[in-house]
């Protein structure tokens, strides 16, 4: 989609309807031409993220596969025909072979380019999901202590959808419901600055009193904590360092988001405070986690983060994924930027400016 030429972008009433009418047997390979179709102008691709999720029982399936309705209303219903004792209720139900079911998924994200920037596409937030039988409809060895319990089943493994008898799907639904279900990540991490920048500059009456004690050889002096933090109102949130890190550093020629997907929200938090923000989230990954160990050179640190570049496939890829937090240990990018100051590592430039401003100022996820 070119910026010369700008179509709507998608609304969720038009995603959703969409969604609905996928054939879960055709679900997966026709959901990016479906919106394509949908949506002109777009050229959407599709990528998975394996985190299984599942979502609270919604459904009775009698012993010989008749539907027998809501989960909820059956339990309530169940109950009330034995006068709500729940002993009863267990001994009735232990051995009935009656199973409830319920949707379990994994993440699944859609892009599309809208310009040229790092930041000039939409991204749409989706569960790829499928029904499945869950288990049986009260837990056969423990009395259930209360009615709560039998909303909330504890006696099912939900380790591998794989294993449980699918009942229907997949299906495609958009999720994000606290504003990040459909983005343009231009637009997001734009207002992502403006709220920052506005929920500082609500604070200085209280900030002008504050003040942070330093201890010094003449004695203890109080300095104004504005006169200490003097870019206070300039500071970058880490959603939007992570897109201008990118931009200036060697993945810059390669499209954002054929690497990573982004957990976004945005909603009003406890005393009506704005909360927005995302968690980058990769789609390609190191096989195993790179930590700083005792004793383990800088130039094997090198070789090992040199390593990960080459598995993910996309230079500098180690710094995004030890911003991240968790596939890179940060104590490896301060290892990396002191063999930089000291003249025994060498990176690319503009990778190395990009370190060593990270080092003086880090942020994660």
């Amino acid at each position: 989609m070119s910026e010369q030429k700008p179509v709507r972008l998608p609304d969720p009433a038009s995603v959703e309807t969409v969604l609905a009418a996928l054939q879960p047997r055709s679900a997966d390979a026709e959901l990016a031409p479906a919106l394509n179709k949908a949506f002109a102008g777009f050229a959407f691709t599709v990528a998975r993220i394996d985190d299984p999720y599942w979502c609270n029982p919604h459904a009775v399936v009698a012993a010989d596969g008749t539907r027998l309705g809501d989960h909820r209303a059956w339990v309530e219903r169940a109950l009330a025909d034995v006068g709500g004792d729940l002993t009863a209720f267990w001994n009735r139900h232990r051995e009935s072979g009656e199973k409830f079911t319920e949707w379990r998924g994994t993440s699944a994200f859609a892009f599309a380019p809208t310009g040229p920037g790092v930041a000039d596409f939409v991204q749409l937030s989706l569960g790829r999901e499928i029904e499945v039988l869950a288990g049986p409809v009260v837990d056969p060895d423990y009395r259930p202590n209360s009615v709560d319990h039998l909303f909330e089943p504890t006696w099912v493994s939900r380790e591998s959808a794989a294993e449980a008898h699918q009942l229907a799907g997949p299906v495609y639904r958009l999720r994000g419901r606290t504003g990040g279900g459909i983005v343009h990540m231009r637009s997001f991490l734009a207002r992502r600055a403006r709220i920052e920048r506005e929920q500082r500059e609500a604070q200085p009456p209280e900030l002008k009193a504050r003040t942070i004690r330093e201890i010094g050889p003449d004695g203890a002096r109080d300095t104004p904590f504005l006169d200490a933090n003097p870019d206070w109102f300039d500071f970058v949130s880490r959603e939007n360092r992570f897109f201008a890190d990118w931009a200036r550093s060697s993945p810059a020629a390669a499209r954002i988001f054929d690497h990573w997907a982004f957990d976004i929200h945005d909603f009003e938090g406890p005393g009506q405070k704005r909360e927005i923000g995302f968690i980058p989230r990769p789609l390609k990954h190191p096989a195993e986690r790179l930590l700083a160990e005792e004793g383990i050179s800088v130039h094997r640190l090198m070789e090992r983060i040199e390593a990960i570049d080459e598995e993910v496939g996309l230079p500098f890829a180690w710094f995004f994924l030890m911003t991240h937090g968790h596939w890179v240990d940060p104590d490896v990018g301060d290892a990396i930027a002191e063999g930089l100051r000291r003249g025994r590592l060498r990176l690319p430039d503009r990778d190395a400016a990009v370190l060593l401003a990270w080092v003086d100022r880090p942020y994660l996820f």
